[in-house]
């Protein structure tokens, strides 16, 4: 007994001992991302560091990764050793966290030791992806917007108050965004949710990541009253004209582009352009643009993109610009401007009116006044298409269809920089206008050089209305959308270019890119190739491949590429895209539970629980596939979202095919709090969306069982009916039978058969004796008297087809034709007869 309490004792010393080596605090890190909040976990222990094996890693202990580093909330969690094998120890076989633990030293974990020597491979070792400490949201893309920061516990407004350039460019090279090219304050706070930073970055300009950056309290609460703060980062930080290997006011345009510089090609620069160059330069305005005239051979290529700026623009970056499909610039054609070098110079309006009609000054000669009349289409989804409007005497105006056509369509398609006049439209085909009706009877050759040098009517001379307004439809008109039969944000991609849809080819389609895409369609923020899908029948072009987007890029067309091309790839090589869902669920304990969010307008937001119910958790479980809602939760059951409260009061009738299908109020409009958030507990595990949204859901579960019981319910009812008719004409056929046996007895007893009385020899008064000797065995029973002429007549039935029927003491019985009148002569009746089943 002692040895038995020693051998325990000495198991709970080992025991204790081994619990305080387990809890020694590990060293953390990311290695080999892209970037300090992205790789393989890494711990160190005993001064080496080494990776994690875990087969039930999930978000929960990735979260707690992301908090220690201060890298924001886990986005993603790799699989099987997704940022290559390591040659390191294997220090823990497991790691189990709540996800909220501060480290990763506060969750249950394995005791540390080397388990690659035990046999287990590092193709299991564990990564994360994390947002990282710093965002910029509510914009277009990941490199413009309002500025958060994570607390560790959730995203904070960043304030204006004190907040610096330097601090600005930290974050555009943290993000991989370039440099900082605007920075706005006092921004409002309303997108946000209301939770703000409480202190103030102090950066110098050089840190490699805002967290290094000084950080000082809000002096007395300015934070919270100074509002937000705007940034905005670009690829493109820098401009310069080059002449003799020195920067002048004349020169070849250069650019730094991510951080290196390039020349702009020629193709497509304009005064208009130059006029920007400029005056960011601090060199007054543009007299001209001679191409190629300060060639400098360098063995950069030439930046083939192109601006299209209207002069009033501060910066270059700031001008729209397209590079999908630019081809390639030819050697030589390099863009150069000579400037007026007067910063203060300002050039002379000129008059449009006094102008010959059909006159067009060279882009290469001097320029003598500044033309501040503008030209834009409106309305069309594109710079390239959309209602015709002219900025003249400070007012911007339309212009009326009256004799509009092709020629003049192919003016202002020229004048813009957008290819050649596909359509001119009329009826105000892009919706109607306001403001003034500038130009009527407009009557152009085609080969005028700006609108207004065209015959008219005159400025604001018309008898015409705003419904009457004109518009074009050039070639370079750019859209996009995706072609499937049942979903919205995944199917093959397809880009307009000349006048015709068109496929876009695979080839490299990296994560940027397809980023870029799904957000312009408004599908989310991600996206996934699927070269798994069987390529498509039919003949159509297939415009462009090699594309690739940057993440200061904040559309498809911004992208490189290649130059469009009728046939740029194989059928086979033709992109089927499926975007990541507008839908999400956060902060449950699986995948298919959570804080119900949605994507709008570049940003991801919370549902408010007004009206929530299992018919909406029926719906958001549906579109996300994962099987039937089990609980509508309310009141931020999984705690409290941020960012924007995109939909309030939320109707579903359960069989919607999305969310954003049902009845609501408008996006962003709510009177409700975060604490109000809704979110569901679904059934199942994530399988992806089912082929025919709603069919299985809980209502039509329900259908089917109350279907399959009615229709058991009708077979029991046929196969009763069919019994009760079998069992009535049997019954009938019995008293048919019963009826003639009858007869056959009286008949019998009651009449002695013919033949018998007539071959009998004896006399007739000894027939009826021998006739009575028979009954000379039955016992005299007193029969009924013989009714009298009044009863006769009461027990007189009527007669029924010339026959009389009587009643007897008999079983009551009627001739075949009396007690079936008419039977045999109905023809109606025997067709019944005939058709009856039995």
């Amino acid at each position: 007994m002692a040895l038995n309490g020693h051998l325990y004792l000495q198991g709970l010393y080992f025991l204790l001992f081994s619990t305080v080596l387990d809890f020694q605090v590990l060293g953390l890190r990311l290695k080999n991302g892209g970037h300090r909040c992205e790789g393989t976990v890494e711990v160190k222990y005993e001064g080496v560091w080494g990776t994690v094996h875990d087969v039930d890693w999930d978000l929960k202990d990735a979260a707690v990764v992301c908090r220690q580093l201060e890298c924001g909330v886990a986005i993603d969690i790799p699989i099987g050793a997704s940022f290559g094998s390591q040659a390191e120890p294997i220090w823990l076989s497991y790691i189990s966290c709540k996800g909220t633990e501060w480290t990763i030293n506060d969750c249950i974990r394995s005791a540390a030791q080397n388990y690659h020597h035990l046999g287990y491979s590092h193709n299991l070792d564990v990564g994360v992806i994390c947002s990282g400490f710093v965002r910029l949201v509510g914009a277009d893309g990941p490199c413009s917007g309002r500025v958060e920061v994570h607390s560790g516990r959730d995203w904070n407004s960043v304030s204006g108050g004190n907040f610096t350039f330097p601090t600005a460019h930290v974050i555009c090279a943290e993000l991989g965004c370039g440099k900082a090219v605007s920075v706005l304050v006092d921004v409002s706070f309303r997108g946000s949710d209301g939770h703000v930073w409480a202190k103030e970055f102090w950066c110098e300009g050089q840190e490699p990541e805002l967290r290094i950056c000084p950080r000082v309290p809000c002096p007395r609460g300015i934070c919270q009253h100074s509002g937000a703060v705007q940034v905005v980062c670009s690829a493109y930080t820098e401009v310069r004209l080059t002449k003799n290997g020195t920067s002048q006011c004349e020169g070849q345009v250069e650019m730094n582009i991510s951080g290196k510089w390039r020349m702009l090609c020629a193709s497509h620069w304009n005064m208009a352009n130059a006029n920007v160059v400029c005056r960011h330069i601090g060199c007054g305005v543009a007299t001209s643009t001679p191409k190629g005239a300060y060639l400098v051979e360098r063995e950069d290529q030439i930046w083939k993109a192109q601006l299209h700026c209207s002069g009033t623009e501060s910066f270059l970056w700031n001008c729209p610009m397209t590079a999908l499909g630019i081809p390639d610039c030819t050697h030589g054609n390099t863009a150069s401007v000579i400037c007026s070098g007067n910063q203060t110079q300002v050039m002379p309006p000129c008059d449009s009116l006094s102008e010959p009609a059909g006159s067009a000054a060279s882009e290469d000669s001097p320029a003598s006044c500044s033309d501040t009349t503008q030209l834009r289409l409106v309305d069309g989804d594109g710079r390239c298409a959309g209602r015709v409007e002219i900025l003249h005497q400070g007012s911007w105006g339309t212009i009326c269809d009256d004799s509009w056509d092709l020629n003049d369509a192919q003016v202002v398609c020229r004048q813009l920089g957008c290819g050649k006049a596909l359509n001119a439209t009329v009826s105000a085909h892009f919706g109607a206008g306001s403001g003034p009706i500038w130009l009527d009877g407009v009557n152009c050759t085609g080969k005028e050089s700006h609108l207004w040098k065209c015959p008219s009517r005159g400025w604001g001379q018309h008898n015409c209305w705003h419904k009457e307004d004109a518009g074009v439809i050039c070639s370079e008109f750019l859209a996009l959308r995706m072609v499937s039969e049942d979903q919205e944000c995944a199917g093959w991609l397809e880009v307009f270019y000349n006048g015709t849809w068109g496929s876009v080819c695979r080839s490299p389609m990296e994560a940027t890119t397809l980023s870029t895409i799904c957000r312009q369609l408004g599908c989310g923020d991600s996206g996934t190739l699927d070269s798994s899908v069987d390529f498509r029948e039919g003949s159509r072009p297939r415009w462009v491949d090699g594309i690739q987007c940057r993440k200061t890029d904040r559309s498809l067309w911004q992208c490189p590429s290649d130059p469009w091309k009728y046939r740029s790839c194989h059928p086979r090589d033709e992109a089927y895209i499926t975007c990541a869902d507008k839908l999400r669920l956060r902060d449950g304990d699986t995948e298919c539970s959570g804080r119900v969010e949605v994507w709008h307008n570049g940003s991801w937001g919370t549902v408010c629980d007004d009206s929530w119910s299992l018919a909406e958790a029926e719906v958001v479980c549906q579109q996300l596939g994962c099987g039937s809602a089990l609980e509508a939760l309310q009141e931020a059951a999984f705690g409290p979202g941020n960012g924007r409260i995109w939909l309030d009061e939320v109707q579903c009738r359960g069989r919607e095919s999305s969310l954003w299908t049902c009845a609501s109020e408008p996006w962003g409009q709510n009177n409700c709090k975060h604490e109000e958030d809704a979110g569901v507990r679904c059934s199942g595990t994530r399988t992806g969306p089912s082929p025919v949204p709603g069919i299985f859901s809980l209502p039509g579960i329900l259908c089917l069982i109350l279907g399959a019981l009615l229709f058991l319910v009708i077979i029991i009812l046929v196969i009763q009916l069919h019994r009760w008719r079998v069992e009535r004409r049997a019954l009938s056929s019995f008293e048919d039978a019963l009826d003639e046996a009858i007869y056959e007895e009286i008949g019998y007893h009651a009449t002695p058969k013919k033949e018998a009385l007539r071959s009998s020899p004896e006399p007739p008064a000894q027939r009826t004796n021998a006739f009575s000797e028979v009954y000379d065995d039955v016992e005299e029973v007193p029969g009924p008297k013989a009714p009298s002429a009044s009863q006769m007549s009461e027990w007189e039935v009527p007669e029924e087809n010339g026959v009389g029927a009587f009643h007897t003491g008999s079983p009551l019985h009627f001739p075949r034709g009396a007690a079936h009148p008419g039977k045999e002569d109905s023809p109606w009746l025997l067709q019944g007869e005939k058709q009856d089943p039995g």
